[in-house]
């Protein structure tokens, strides 16, 4: 057999198995979904659809729940179902929140990434993180402790801005407030200075751009039908994937060798201000459970929740704050109100550290807006569980073991019968009741989520937020390029695409 007819029979025999593949992939997911049955939601298409709107995926979601706020998308298993009803995401959340896991499918495309953190896991093994997390972040030494931190590290923020600023400068506002968020979550979060708002070693910004790209690239895994087989062959998108996570992998074994060298040193020391530390003399508690895999896990899901939500909120607030720019100066006044000191170069330590508990929790308009600004954009645009049970959803609609159902928090900030037919404007007015702030139900505004899995975080975030916020009215702020369209890059978390490029101008008083 010659060379010709070999590569032809071969060739053949691929795209005979990939035709094969094919047909059995289509066959799966139209067979046994109650298509034309009306007690379950509409069928808007099949998971393949997402596919051709991916770059405005959240977007695509949103015109659909504009039309049917409960839909199904089909997937060769199940149907994976999206909702924007709030009295649905109360039932997957809380009322019926034992049936409703985190389904094996969900952690199986999610595990190089998150492992067996807190987002990932269910059962007894949540419930130990959950708890253990929950005592770390109600602790008063960690409260301090990050509030110390977020000043410290607010202050190095307005130095590195107001060298744009001097200089006339563009810059991205983005980039600077990932460095500054992962400053802050490696110190609060690890005991670690990194120092990348001074300069990012190769390591650092090596870390930094396999996590961003890793987040991107498992988040596909949700609309690519063949990631599984790429994952086989090791090709395409799969091989990055494995090489992001080597550098993860790699950068906070590093960190947690480092740690436990450093606490061994320290043995005297019993208050632990930072998580990781509480984390490892938990570990030699339970050294067979809490191994380093499992810490490693902690961490990148700690990560996620203390850099890229924090910073991609304070870019879509900056970028809001530039569209609206009364807004901008309503909230100006607010901190020159509530600070009372004046903003220059000579007194931003003076300035940060007046920035306390007592002051934070006078700015109910800097609160509003930042809440305005996760009603619109969101830390997780999407988030969802999988049914254990068959079931029947409070809009009527009935779910099927095994079936995933979403709730889409960036749908729902936009939809005029959650919120009114101002639903899509910036309004942080909507939140204050005679200038005081007024939470909304957690299934309404979900940017948190709700049920025994809210975030344990949120008071920690929004003080994060708001001390940064305050910082930040040194300078007025305005877009480096008004002709710009500002979108989002899709990933798990909201990102703006290709960074926020921001002009600083000094705010002397």
């Amino acid at each position: 057999m010659d060379f010709f007819t070999t590569f032809f029979t071969f060739t053949t025999s691929v795209i005979l198995l990939l035709f094969l593949y094919f047909s059995l992939f289509i066959l799966k997911i139209y067979s046994n979904k109650s298509i034309t049955n009306r007690e379950y939601a509409p069928v808007m298409g099949t998971v393949v659809n997402q596919i051709f709107h991916y770059k405005k995926l959240f977007d695509y979601q949103t015109e659909l729940a504009k039309k049917h706020p409960t839909f199904r998308l089909l997937t060769p298993e199940n149907s994976r179902i999206f909702t924007t009803d709030t009295r649905n995401v109360e039932h997957i959340l809380k009322t019926n929140f034992d049936h409703y896991i985190k389904g094996e499918y969900s952690q199986e495309t999610c595990r190089e990434l998150f492992g067996e953190g807190i987002f990932t896991v269910n059962g007894d093994k949540w419930k130990k993180q959950r708890k253990l997390a929950s005592y770390e972040f109600s602790t008063r030494v960690l409260r301090d402790f990050s509030c110390s931190v977020f000043r410290k590290h607010a202050a190095k923020l307005i130095r590195a801005i107001s060298l744009f600023s001097v200089a006339k400068e563009a810059f991205d506002m983005q980039d600077v407030l990932l460095k500054f968020t992962l400053d802050s979550i490696f110190k609060v979060g690890f005991g670690v200075e990194l120092n990348c708002l001074e300069g990012s070693s190769k390591e650092n910004i090596a870390f930094m751009k396999a996590f961003d790209d890793s987040n991107a690239l498992v988040c596909w895994r949700f609309v690519d039908p063949f990631w599984k087989l790429k994952r086989f062959f090791n090709i395409g998108c799969e091989a990055s994937l494995k090489k992001n996570i080597k550098v993860l992998d790699d950068f906070v074994n590093n960190l947690i060798k480092r740690k436990r060298t450093l606490l061994a040193g320290q043995q005297d020391c019993k208050e632990k201000e930072d998580i990781l530390s509480r984390f490892l003399v938990e570990s030699e508690k339970d050294p067979g459970e809490m191994t380093d895999q499992y810490l490693r896990d902690i961490i990148l899901n700690f990560m996620i929740a203390g850099k890229d939500t924090t910073a991609g909120t304070l870019s879509w607030f900056l970028y809001m704050l530039c569209k609206n720019p009364l807004i901008q100066e309503k909230i100006a006044q607010e901190v020159s109100q509530v600070i009372g000191c004046q903003k220059n170069e000579d007194n931003i330590d003076d300035f940060v550290e007046n920035i306390t508990e007592a002051t934070l929790d006078q700015m109910h308009y800097l609160h509003a807006a930042l809440a305005e600004t996760l009603r619109l954009y969101p830390a997780v645009p999407v988030d969802g569980r999988s049914s254990e049970i068959d079931d029947i959803l409070p809009d009527g609609y009935r779910v099927k073991k095994g079936d995933n159902v979403s709730y889409m928090a960036y749908a729902m900030g936009r939809m005029s019968y959650i919120w009114g037919e101002d639903a899509e404007e910036f309004r942080p007015e909507r939140w204050l009741n005679n200038g005081i702030f007024q939470p909304e139900s957690p299934f309404k505004f979900v940017a948190f989520h709700a049920g025994p899995r809210i975030c344990l975080g949120k008071d920690f975030a929004f003080r994060q937020m708001k001390i940064v916020s305050i910082a930040l009215h040194f300078f007025r702020f305005r877009l480096a390029d008004e002709t710009r369209i500002v979108t989002y890059r899709t990933m798990f978390t909201l990102h703006i695409d290709e960074g926020l490029p921001l002009l600083a101008i000094p705010r002397t008083a």
